[in-house]
């Protein structure tokens, strides 16, 4: 293939999914950067602060855009935890699972939110008030186990604690419902 050839492959404009006006700012970012498979990462960050998340489209468009297999869009997405690949809720709820965190009871408290809550690391309550996720190491190990909650970090957690925090988001969400006469 010519020099050529590739330079006009590269400058291909790739349709975007929907007319919905956000995708310009996708492709803003993929032009920025030439449509280089090296402009992947920026680019899913881009999708998802523009959308919210990574959606199963998202992923295809990024991967035929950058002609990159679709396989490894998909793996870079899952592999780096800041990435979601479904909606997150109003607020975040993030327990670190690291080591220290381990020991002193996150696991617990996780279970504890799935018998309370009946929410697993992922999902989101369905009136989308609220996510549960996890995470490797908040680099808090000196205040285990620790958590995020909406950005804060907390540390020393306990269930009361976590619970108390969640049920006031839960208590936020039925306070905003309309009241039926």
């Amino acid at each position: 293939m010519s020099v050529r050839t590739r330079a006009a492959r590269k400058n291909v404009a790739v349709k975007a999914p929907s007319d919905d006006k956000r995708w310009s700012i996708v492709a803003a970012v993929m032009r920025k950067h030439g449509s280089a498979q090296s402009a992947l990462i920026e680019t899913l960050h881009s999708v998802q602060s523009t959308f919210g998340y990574l959606d199963d489209t998202a992923l295809a468009f990024v991967a035929h855009s950058l002609r990159i297999p679709l396989s490894k869009v998909y793996g870079v997405a899952t592999f780096y935890s800041h990435f979601r690949l479904k909606p997150q809720g109003k607020h975040n709820c993030v327990i670190c699972m690291g080591t220290a965190c381990y020991i002193k009871g996150s696991a617990r408290l996780l279970q504890r939110i799935d018998q309370k809550y009946g929410l697993k690391v992922g999902d989101t309550t369905r009136d989308n008030q609220f996510s549960l996720l996890e995470a490797r190491c908040l680099g808090a190990c000196g205040i285990a186990p620790a958590g995020i909650f909406d950005g804060r970090v907390l540390g020393n957690l306990a269930s009361p604690l976590v619970e108390s925090q969640l049920d006031n988001w839960l208590a936020e969400s039925q306070q905003n419902e309309p009241k039926l006469p």
